[in-house]
């Protein structure tokens, strides 16, 4: 009888043993789905990478004394990885302005493809501690963006540098990395285009 319960026993822990090698792969895809969220908590409340605190973005710069007597650079950076598809670039590669003083960026957006595409920006600005003086009154990043297949459109985005800006920071990075949401079909009947 002893090596029945033994085959039992065996059975038993081979079963638990499939069902956590199951159940790990599962929580890794969960757990790696959840780190985007996480990681945008992480970063407004840090501070780290760049992310612009947008909540205080829309109001526009009233009250704000220009600071004239210093000048910032002001690079702009964009990429769209991801095959190709989507090109976008800065219609200038930088500016010079004073703190406080209210400006408009322009990116050029094509859809090179020949389906529509819906893209979503995701902003970068470096040096860090400038993330925390950027403010952004209007931008492209705020919403996803629609592009019809060969479209080209310029994306705007209206910010001012907080006159509170470390004296040490003289250029700033803002930069733009675009992504692919979802693609959309091309307008037409139902099963058009389908063998």
């Amino acid at each position: 009888m002893g090596g029945a319960a033994r085959r039992d026993e065996v059975r038993a822990a081979n079963r638990r043993l499939v069902r956590r090698l199951v159940l790990l792969p599962l929580a890794m895809f969960g757990f790696g789905f959840a780190l985007v969220p996480l990681y945008d908590v992480f970063c407004e409340i840090t501070g780290l990478n760049g992310k612009v605190d947008t909540g205080r973005a829309a109001q526009a710069p009233q009250g704000v004394r220009v600071d004239a007597s210093r000048t910032v650079r002001i690079e702009l950076l964009a990429q769209a990885p991801g095959g190709g598809r989507v090109a976008i670039e800065p219609a200038a590669p930088f500016m010079e302005l004073h703190p406080g003083e209210l400006r408009v960026a322009k990116f050029r957006a094509r859809n090179l493809g020949a389906e529509a595409a819906v893209v979503r920006a995701v902003p970068s600005v470096t040096p860090g501690l400038a993330a925390q003086h950027l403010r952004k009154v209007q931008c492209f990043c705020f919403d996803e963006q629609r592009l019809a297949p060969g479209e080209a459109r310029d994306l705007v985005v209206v910010f001012y540098l907080d006159p509170a800006l470390p004296e040490d920071i003289r250029t700033v990075s803002l930069g733009y990395t675009v992504f692919e949401v979802r693609r959309q079909a091309r307008a037409g009947p139902a099963g058009a285009g389908r063998g």
